[in-house]
């Protein structure tokens, strides 16, 4: 039987090697961010399709979340030509790698945020957003899912959030269009109007989501 000084040393020597994978991949994912970077590195940039709108934000978001919606757009169930395309050639491992380094990327300037909302909604808002019971999943300031592979919301790009939103609504389009039965039964009850307002509010509160300048030549 091994000692109680081995036992530890091998739990030691576990704990440090699962450190350093992570750090690894968060280091393999930066290397492979070039393809990112053209859209998702530079503030303020918009995109065309499926309306314009700025794209997402996503330095500060969840790692499990990242590579759920890269595998998502692989598979077809997000349709959308150009992440199609960017999507195509990645691996699973890839798309982990690239997760793990923008979950970190630009967050050591970050102040805490807290979990009570900077500002409390209008009525009509609060409404449509316990109507939803959108923080049961993206929890606290929308900010803390309650599971890693739902993504923040606090902060992001109030025109992304509602475009992303009437995404899950869309039916029979190649093109354009989410598939995700629960995101989708619950934007069905609301009108476009309250998706709107509903993304606005959450656009505004303050989250860990940030666009970090990032250069093609590095």
């Amino acid at each position: 039987m091994m000692s109680k000084a081995t036992t530890m040393l091998l739990a030691l020597a576990g704990i440090f090697s699962a450190v350093q994978a992570q750090a690894q991949d968060a280091v393999a994912g930066q290397k492979k961010s070039a393809m990112c970077i053209g859209c998702h590195g530079i503030p303020g940039y918009q995109a065309s399709f499926p309306e314009v709108h700025k794209v997402p934000m996503i330095s500060g978001q969840n790692a499990k979340y990242i590579a759920v919606a890269l595998a998502a757009y692989k598979k077809g169930e997000r349709k959308h030509p150009t992440m199609g395309a960017v999507v195509a050639s990645m691996s699973e491992q890839d798309m982990a790698d690239l997760g793990a380094f923008y979950e970190k990327h630009g967050q050591s300037s970050l102040k805490a945020v807290a979990d009570s909302p900077a500002a409390a909604p209008s009525a009509e808002v609060g409404a449509l957003l316990a109507k939803g019971a959108c923080a049961s999943c993206h929890g606290a300031n929308f900010n803390k899912p309650i599971d890693g592979s739902y993504p923040k919301l606090a902060g992001q790009h109030a025109d992304y959030l509602n475009v992303a939103l009437r995404s899950y609504a869309v039916q029979g389009n190649p093109k354009v269009g989410r598939g995700n039965a629960v995101m989708g039964a619950q934007v069905q009850q609301f009108k476009r109007s309250e998706l709107k307002a509903m993304a606005d509010y959450i656009g505004s509160l303050p989250g860990d989501l940030q666009t970090v300048p990032q250069s093609k030549f590095r």
